[in-house]
């Protein structure tokens, strides 16, 4: 019976499951991290089983297998629903002008689930891999790695049986000759004449790309963090905040758009509801990254840019440009996978430069051989068949997915830099090949005698913040320059500063240890006239006809927390807002009424509140804790403790 057959799978990958150390169920569930997120966390073997063999978790990880786990999971998922078919065939197809009742039994026989075991001698005489050579050692190699992930199982007698739903998820995938290695992706094979040799290295142009990358990040973020984006009602950014916030990073438009997408994914800004509506702003996590070296800074954000469900520079004809919206671009990961791994068989020299955008299909070579963009996309293909060519619009989504590689510092010269091959390998281990990127931030200046301060590289947060806060930044490329102004200054003495401690603070920050005369009397001079007129601050004010009832509040000791001060005879200002006011003035038993600017009488109404949810915690052992749990093997002292210490 097909539901039997398919409990007695659940079983076999259960027991399969169960045979794994902690460390090797930790590895698997970390691989399939999201898509076992969107289901509840399991609290057994079985339950895992039921998760990774369910039609929703399936249909993302089939999109990550190569082209030989592909072929060799599709011939089993078919030999085993033909036998399943065979052993207990389903009621006829009904006639047509057929009654309820038959519709129905054929409906309900679920023939389309049915599963066999299947021998592997079966599958790979399918394939044509019986023999022993690289076709039959590529289909074992990819049968064990299906077994790893648990898109397949092992039975008692060494059949292979599969998830139920797997015919039914690849019936329309041609499976087609098993290639045991993937196609070379230069149409002329691995070499090309030397004169074809780029001027500058991948290494020298991820450098370059990782400094103007971390420098337009840090100017974007701190747009935000002085002045927060609306998003419309809709949905997304406003173009005119993707404008701004363009013009303040100094950057185009889709690579601010790009920007925005990865520091949202990276936690850098949330998107937060306010009664004006909901703004992107940074989060607390952005102040601890300003803390960090640049190679730690640029980390996060590129290990996004590989899991993120979207090609935030691509937008589709007829679509607005915007950013800030949650991806629903399942195959975007797969497909940066596959360009990767086939840029990282080009060797250095043999690249071809990636189509321009806007994107046009290049033309055909007449020699016979394709063109290099084609063969870079059959290369891709092996790597994920599904998320490639199988997609619409492939070139095009291609395309700018290589282009926003290259602005990244990923891809140079059509090929992968050694930031590119570090990210291909492991997302989570950047921070060595960024620290041998990015050179250490520096702590001091150069001051100069025409009022400005020249930092011969990547500035420290505390400095470029001392330098932002007295002077206007000028320019910015292997150097960035500051000016120091009257306005300038002047800012600097609003934000607390006084003549005496601004020159101390940049004199200290200076690498000489003294400054120029003439920033010094500019910054004495601005102190001299700062301050000789002043605002007094005042929340709201109270005003009453009757003039002894203003002198009886002005005098109240139950008032005294208002700061009351009166400014007329029949005017008070208050130091503490409109509620906060009418609150302190009813407890001493007075009866005020809120007024309007208009000066109507306002009506009060009771406020309600929500609660924010706080921010769910990444743990990077929570994987290895659930596997102890999983398997019921305790766990270590240090590993079964919580950060907190319980």
């Amino acid at each position: 019976m097909t539901n039997l057959n398919a409990v007695e799978g659940l079983d076999a990958l259960t027991q399969s499951l169960a045979r794994r150390t902690p460390e090797q169920l930790a590895a698997l569930l970390t691989r399939h991290a999201e898509p076992l997120a969107r289901r509840p966390a399991p609290t057994e073997l079985r339950g895992l089983a039921g998760a990774l063999w369910s039609y929703e978790t399936l249909h993302q990880l089939v999109l990550h297998l190569d082209h030989p786990r592909l072929q060799v999971l599709t011939a089993t998922a078919r030999i085993s629903q033909e036998r399943a078919r065979n052993a207990a065939p389903g009621p006829a197809a009904p006639a047509p002008g057929a009654d309820y009742q038959s519709l129905m039994a054929h409906r309900l026989s679920f023939a389309h689930l049915a599963t066999e075991p299947v021998p592997p001698e079966d599958v790979f005489a399918a394939l044509g891999a019986t023999p022993p050579g690289p076709a039959r050692t590529a289909a074992e190699t990819a049968l064990h790695a299906l077994y790893e992930d648990g898109l397949a199982a092992p039975t008692g007698d060494g059949a292979i049986v599969v998830p139920p739903r797997t015919p039914q998820l690849l019936a329309a995938h041609d499976p087609g000759p098993l290639l045991a290695e993937a196609p070379c992706p230069t149409p002329d094979g691995p070499t090309t004449p030397a004169a074809s040799v780029a001027p500058t290295s991948p290494y020298d142009e991820s450098r370059a790309a990782a400094a103007t990358l971390a420098a337009t990040l840090d100017r974007l973020l701190a747009s935000l963090a002085t002045q927060p984006a609306a998003l419309r009602k809709s949905g997304g950014l406003a173009v005119r905040e993707i404008k701004r916030l363009a013009k303040a990073a100094g950057a185009t438009e889709p690579h601010t758009r790009l920007l925005l997408d990865l520091a949202l994914a990276a936690d850098l800004i949330a998107l937060t509801r306010t009664p004006s509506g909901i703004t992107a702003l940074p989060t607390g996590a952005y102040d601890d990254w300003l803390g960090r070296p640049p190679g730690a800074r640029l980390a996060p954000v590129l290990a996004a840019w590989s899991g993120l469900w979207d090609i935030p520079t691509h937008t589709p004809f007829g679509e607005t440009p915007t950013a800030l919206v949650r991806g629903h671009d399942r195959h975007a990961p797969a497909l940066r996978h596959a360009l990767l791994a086939a840029l990282a068989a080009v060797p250095y020299g043999a690249g071809e430069p990636f189509p321009a955008l806007p994107f046009t299909e290049p033309a055909e070579q007449e020699t016979g051989n394709g063109t290099p963009w084609n063969a870079l996309l059959r290369a891709a293909d092996w790597h994920r068949p599904l998320a490639v060519t199988h997609q619409p619009m492939a070139g095009e989504r291609a395309a700018h997915t290589l282009h926003e590689a290259a602005y990244l510092g990923i891809a140079a010269h059509g090929t992968l830099t050694p930031l590119g091959r570090a990210l291909l390998t492991d997302p989570r281990s950047l921070d060595r090949p960024l620290a041998d990127l990015l050179p250490p931030l520096l702590e001091q200046a150069h001051f100069q005698a025409d009022l400005t301060v020249v930092v011969p590289g990547r500035p420290a947060a505390a400095l470029a913040a001392l330098l932002t806060s007295a002077a206007d930044r000028e320019s910015e490329d292997h150097a960035v320059t500051w000016r120091f102004t009257p306005a300038s200054v002047r800012r600097a003495l609003d934000t607390g500063h006084t003549a005496d401690t601004l020159l101390a603070d940049l004199t200290r920050a200076s690498a000489t240890g003294v400054l120029p005369q003439p920033l010094d009397y500019l910054i004495q001079d601005t102190a001299r006239a700062h301050g000789r007129m002043r605002v007094l601050p005042a929340a709201c004010c109270i005003r009453s006809d009757d003039e002894a009832l203003v002198k009886e509040l002005a005098a109240h000791r139950a008032l005294h927390d208002l700061g009351l001060r009166a400014i007329a005879p029949t005017v008070l200002v208050s130091a503490r807002p409109p509620a906060a006011t009418l609150d302190a003035l009813r407890a001493a038993g007075y009866a005020p009424t809120l007024e309007s600017d208009t000066g109507t009488t306002t009506v009060e109404r009771l406020p309600t509140h929500r609660a924010t949810a706080p921010a769910p915690t990444r743990d990077h052992r929570a994987p290895l804790a659930l596997a102890h749990r999983l398997l019921g093997v305790p766990a270590p002292r240090q590993e079964a403790t919580t950060p907190g210490g319980e």
